[in-house]
């Protein structure tokens, strides 16, 4: 008897990135027009409608990707530690983003999570490499969007810095 339909972990390690997303959601829509608005931001910056789409699809990449390493691997177990432990790791660092930057204001402190986050992401890439490609070709859009997201909190933060 089959306890847990075929289709399920796929679609369930698709959809974990978002919880991050929905309720990091919550602290951005109070923050953009009372705060986000007010920032002086570099004229690359993306419109504001880009992002929830952005996210939307890179979550949805990056979730399809770790089932795809969690069922190459055989589910959890000590040859997935490393490889969904980086992705947990990045995951986790993506999900406090929003509450650092958005929520308490602390540009520089988005900055260095945002870098950490970068850098545990790479790390996700390349671990996932020899254990399914396009896993880690998934991942390829995300690294680029958060290598385009660092400059431009940084550019954010350098240009703001003085602002209370």
């Amino acid at each position: 008897m089959e306890v847990v339909p075929a289709w399920a972990p796929a679609v369930g390690f698709t959809l974990l990135p978002h919880t991050g997303g929905f309720l990091g959601n919550k602290i951005t829509k109070k923050e953009i027009p009372l705060w986000y608005e007010s920032l002086k931001k570099p004229s690359w910056c993306p419109p504001n409608w880009v992002f929830a789409p952005v996210w939307g699809t890179l979550y949805t990449s990056m979730g399809y990707g770790s089932y795809l390493v969690w069922k190459e691997l055989g589910g959890f177990n000590e040859k997935s530690v490393v490889p969904l432990g980086l992705y947990a790791g990045q995951l986790a660092l993506n999900w406090a983003w929003t509450p650092i930057f958005f929520g308490a204001h602390k540009m520089g402190w988005g900055l260095v999570t945002l870098l950490l986050t970068t850098g545990t992401a790479t790390a996700t890439t390349a671990s996932w490499y020899n254990i399914n490609k396009t896993a880690a070709y998934l991942m390829v859009p995300y690294l680029a969007w958060l290598t385009m997201a660092s400059a431009l909190n940084y550019r954010i933060w350098n240009d703001n810095r003085n602002k209370k």
